[in-house]
């Protein structure tokens, strides 16, 4: 039996107590076709020393984003995130599976668990910052503010409803400008003295795409492989988490930084 059909499947805590029965469905594919090792993890730190004992097993992630990229955080950190081809079983929420779903990742249990054994590794970009913290997917700067739980009362919505009969409702929404430096690859796109909506960023094809969205004009795109943003504290979501309040961070390309396990294309397709 080949190293490739040699599993370490590693089902997250949060899988194993919210699915059940997806992880059992999942657990049964993977094992029918290869020599799949189970283990089950009570928390981050088992979790990180069952991937870090995994010797030639490929690691197999039965999770949600988070479980994902808590997996890639540390086969980066320890410097083993090239060698390391990882698969995952997406179980979760949808709402914490967009990352996962987005990189190509099956949304079915089963279609998933065929395509670990079935599959083929796909390199794939991912940006590092200077707190060694990675980013798979989307990054944007400031972060989008998020509505609270108070905000979904019903008291909150007899509040606003009061505040519109006394006074008239804007014709647009406000739109809050930040002052931030952004430089890429050394060059300023903007800076301090000039208001921006924000910024978006995502790594495709080696390199970062980056857009910038001026308050009042159309947004202006370039790419990159070292972004900067610095300025007055700014709060950032990468991946779906909230980071921050931070003055500086860089963020480079790492272009084809590591492996995900994706179904194979079909032909002609």
């Amino acid at each position: 039996m080949s190293d490739h059909d040699q599993l370490l499947v590693i089902v997250d805590p949060v899988a194993r107590r919210s699915d059940g029965e997806s992880v059992r469905i999942a657990k049964d594919v993977l094992s029918a076709g290869a020599e799949a090792k189970i283990c089950l993890p009570d928390g981050p730190e088992e979790f990180s020393r069952a991937l870090a004992r995994r010797g030639s097993r490929r690691p197999v992630v039965l999770g949600d984003d988070r479980a994902l990229l808590r997996t890639v955080a540390l086969l980066h950190r320890e410097r083993e995130l090239f060698g390391a081809a990882l698969a995952l079983v997406p179980i979760g929420a949808p709402g914490a599976l967009e990352v996962a779903h987005a990189l190509g990742v099956p949304r079915s249990t089963p279609a998933a668990a065929r395509a670990v054994l079935d599959g083929a590794v796909r390199r794939l970009d991912l940006l590092v910052d200077d707190s060694d913290g990675v980013v798979l997917g989307d990054l944007l700067v400031p972060a989008a503010p998020v509505l609270t739980a108070a905000t979904t009362t019903v008291w909150g919505t007899c509040r606003s409803l009061v505040r519109t009969l006394v006074r008239p409702a804007p014709t647009a929404p406000a739109v809050r400008a930040h002052r931030l430096r952004v430089e890429a690859d050394g060059v300023l796109l903007t800076d301090v003295d000039t208001p921006v909506q924000g910024l978006t960023v995502r790594s495709a094809g080696g390199a970062a795409e980056v857009t910038v969205h001026p308050p009042a004009a159309p947004p202006h795109h370039t790419t990159a492989h070292t972004l900067t943003v610095s300025g007055p504290d700014f709060r950032y979501r990468a991946d779906g988490r909230l980071t921050g309040p931070v003055r500086r961070r860089t963020w480079t390309v790492g272009a084809g930084a590591w492996g995900l396990t994706l179904p194979r294309e079909i032909p002609g397709a």
